[in-house]
């Protein structure tokens, strides 16, 4: 019975090397260069109180908790531009990116979320 659950963790731990990823995760440096590409679109998953707080410049927000949230990416972003995704702390907007290059988006996280933008003194804005 040991051995059975030693080549089933085994297994379970090669399934999960082996998952890619497919998005692409930049740190704040990165973001912010990508974001000086007019063809990129900035996107904000988080909750609109969250984004009234303080949000990247030219940002549009789709809550990604929200139960259509690939219907409503759907319906504004385009397809042929590549997507730079944040959240607050870049757990949620991975989950976005995810899902979102899952139905054909380009997209990018940005690692550590506005959290980390903030912390480097990058511009945010509440208009």
């Amino acid at each position: 019975m040991k051995k059975f659950f030693m080549c089933m963790l085994a297994t379970l731990g090669l399934t999960t090397a082996c998952a890619q990823q497919n998005f692409e995760n930049v740190d704040v440096q990165g973001f912010a260069k990508l974001l000086t590409d007019t063809s990129v679109v900035v996107l904000d998953v988080r909750t609109s109180s969250e984004y009234a707080e303080g949000h990247i410049q030219n940002s549009i927000l789709i809550d990604q908790g929200q139960s259509d949230f690939v219907e409503k990416a759907k319906a504004t972003l385009p397809l042929h531009k590549k997507i730079a995704v944040y959240c607050r702390s870049g757990r949620r907007s991975a989950n976005a990116a995810s899902r979102l290059a899952e139905v054909g988006y380009k997209c990018v996280n940005l690692k550590g979320g506005i959290m980390a933008w903030r912390a480097a003194n990058m511009p945010i804005t509440k208009e």
